[in-house]
């Protein structure tokens, strides 16, 4: 019989502002992580900082911002109009609290709901808030929400502006490092969108004079098949252009915020996009066909917009503002009127657009016989469990997918059957390769549908017709950690930015770290990833260490993947560089043997072989 627990008065507790942001801290700023993922507690931190100097030069006022980062501690100055000094202190305590609830002040903010800076000031070992108005200046800091220091008013000659400092609680943020090329992106985006505004991240310059084209100018593999299409308004700004990679990348913003999951404004925008491109060309094209290739950017500005999370990583509005058209409306009118004239005074952009279409359309007739028989072998496959474990979790589409879900992607049947003894069934699934895949570099989609693994690992994602049927929140890359398993991991990684790009651009792609080495004795076990860590395990447990060196995934018993896959599981995120060309980069790598890379590899290898030797 369960054991009776009494339930009083005495169970009923209220938490203070910072209590709860300490002890919930996810509701307020999502995961928390190290700083390896882009959307790691650390760096939503900083964007919430941030924010409230993007909605001051959004107002008018201020066109610098300047934002430095070292040893952990981060600073943001910006030169607007100061947070009112008779309210420094209940700005950055005082949970729903802040200027943005009188639109008058801040008619297209960010964040309308008075929580980010306070969760900043809570989550932080040391927080200080600075303001300066009209020659005078007001200073208070914090320790973990608590005030420390409450300075009087005193006399400045600084220019006005607000100026925040604070370094993350490394109890909560434990092991954390800001990596610099999740913030450049972060701050890439932020003057993308706010054409005018200078960024400065410790003395380099952040700034855009044509907006969304010069993003998509920066950031998009290959060439355009045509010269990028940029249109704008006061609330809405628009590029598009097409590639030759499959899928669509698009990148959806709302009031300077970038909005990675998308949302209400981006599916508008999709559907509109169809409805004009059709009505132009006078042509019922399939809405496949219509946005295959497409590399675009969009961004609106909503009046008090309503965000899915406090991370504001999804719109969910349905208006442009309280008074304003629905969203769809309002994105279908500007694209009929601004997109329609433009392919009218641009007929040989036009003539590329829907040159790009047709081809999508015959490709897609191609391969429908195909197709057909490699969904009926999936079907069969997944019917006797040949390839796919799946999980409890209902992720029939992507509004049920769970955050936590995760798909192991391995090699071999011992891999695979530890991985999938050792998993929780409820949110983790695992899929089993049937040895090394195809390097698909430079082909056709059509090798999708005609080889087994690729086609039943994309049934199982369910990412045929795109990212919105992800059935995994994260896919992870699983393999050994010797010669051939590192082959295996870059097949697997040149398949999905081959055919998927979207699903690594959209960071659901990772790789799972595993350890090299047990260090044990009696009465403790120590796994180490690497040989520093096998160095300090050994200095613990003392000379009588037993020493294990893993030599590939199916060595590890099932009892000690559970420590690997859990709540402490160490999984990289694949990354694709701001600056990195990714047709470029398969080719390099995965393409003919060159004399670069030939040169490459002998160069890596040099400088390898001396490390080894200086360690010895």
């Amino acid at each position: 019989m369960a054991e009776q627990v009494s339930y009083t008065e005495d169970n009923i507790k209220s938490l203070s502002w910072k209590e709860h942001i300490r002890m919930r801290p996810g509701m307020y700023i999502g995961k928390l992580g190290d700083g390896k993922d882009a959307d790691d507690g650390i760096y939503v931190l900083l964007k919430e900082v941030v924010d409230n100097s993007i909605d001051e030069h959004m107002m008018g006022n201020g066109k610098t911002i300047e934002v430095k980062i070292k040893d952990g501690e981060v600073r943001v100055r910006d030169y607007g109009r100061g947070i009112p000094l008779g309210k420094v202190v209940d700005c950055v305590s005082k949970i729903n609290t802040g200027g943005k609830y009188d639109s008058r002040a801040f008619k297209k903010s960010v964040g309308l709901n008075g929580v980010g800076t306070k969760a900043v000031n809570a989550l932080s070992s040391e927080f200080a808030v600075e303001s300066f108005r009209e020659n005078e200046a007001k200073r208070a800091e914090f320790s973990l929400g608590e005030l420390t220091d409450d300075a009087p008013i005193a006399e400045t000659n600084k220019r006005n502006g607000t100026k925040i400092t604070f370094r993350p609680d490394p109890e909560i943020f434990k092991g954390y490092k800001y990596r610099m090329e999740h913030v450049e992106k972060l701050l890439w985006n932020y003057v993308y969108l706010n054409t005018g505004l200078s960024i400065y991240l410790n003395g380099e310059k952040f700034k855009s004079e044509n907006g969304l084209r010069d993003l998509l100018e920066t950031t998009m593999d290959g060439t355009p098949r045509y010269p990028i299409i940029h249109i704008k308004n006061d609330d809405i700004e628009v590029a598009i252009t097409h590639s030759d990679a499959y899928g669509e990348d698009i990148q959806s913003f709302v009031n300077g915020q970038y909005t990675p999951q998308g949302g209400t404004h981006q599916a508008a925008f999709r559907e509109a996009y169809v409805r004009v491109v059709r009505d132009f060309f006078g042509k019922d094209y399939d809405t496949g066909d219509v946005r295959s290739g497409i590399v675009c950017a969009v961004a609106i500005k909503v009046e008090e917009p309503v965000f899915e999370s406090q991370t504001k990583t999804k719109l969910g509005s349905t208006d442009i503002g309280p008074k304003g058209p629905t969203l769809k409306t309002f994105m279908f009118d500007f694209l009929k009127r601004e997109l329609d004239n433009f392919l009218h005074r641009n007929p040989e952009t036009a003539q590329a657009l829907q040159a790009r279409i047709i081809q999508s359309e015959r490709e897609r007739k191609d391969l429908a016989g195909i197709k057909k028989l490699a969904r009926a072998r999936a079907k069969k496959a997944s019917l006797h469990n040949k390839k796919l474990r799946d999980c409890r979790v209902h992720l029939n589409s992507k509004k049920d997918r769970n955050e936590d879900s995760t798909l192991f992607i391995t090699e071999g049947d011992s891999a695979s059957g530890s991985i999938t003894k050792a998993r929780d069934v409820v949110s983790q699934a695992v899929f089993s390769l049937k040895g090394k895949p195809l390097n698909c570099h430079g082909l056709t989609k059509k090798v999708v549908y005609q080889n087994e693994e690729f086609n039943l690992l994309q049934a199982a994602l369910n990412i045929e017709d795109g990212l919105d049927g992800l059935r995994y929140n994260k896919v992870v890359i699983a393999t050994d950690a010797d010669v051939d398993g590192m082959h295996i991991r870059l097949l697997l990684i040149t398949f999905f930015l081959q055919f998927f790009p979207d699903l690594v651009k959209k960071g659901h792609l990772y790789v799972l770290q595993t350890p090299l080495f047990r260090v044990r004795n009696k009465k403790e076990t120590i796994y180490c990833y690497d040989e520093d860590e096998k160095k300090s395990a050994m200095e613990k447990i003392g000379a009588r260490a037993e020493i294990t060196r893993f030599k590939g995934l199916g060595e590890i018993s099932p009892d000690e993947f559970s420590h690997f896959i859990g709540e402490e599981m160490r999984i990289d995120p694949v990354v694709v560089g701001r600056e990195a060309n990714v047709q470029d980069m398969l080719g390099f790598f995965m393409g003919k043997n060159t004399p670069d890379r030939q040169k490459f590899i002998i160069e890596n290898l040099r400088i390898e072989k001396e490390e080894v030797g200086e360690a010895v």
